[in-house]
């Protein structure tokens, strides 16, 4: 998966640990090899993570 489409997701967040960006979804063995040996494969746990969301709730 391009790590654009990662990028802006909900799930992609910054590990303090390994000092880099990671997906926090714990994927099985079977999605995760799915995931990485289709170059077409769409994550089924991607959401789009809008920061200003709450925002425009609040205007």
């Amino acid at each position: 998966m391009p790590s654009n489409i990662c990028e802006s997701c909900a799930y992609f967040i910054y590990d303090d640990e390994l000092e880099e960006d990671v997906c926090s979804v714990q994927l099985d063995e079977d999605d995760y090899v799915r995931f990485v040996s289709d170059p077409h494969a769409v994550c089924p746990y991607y959401k789009y993570y809008d920061e200003y969301k709450m925002v425009r709730r609040q205007n």
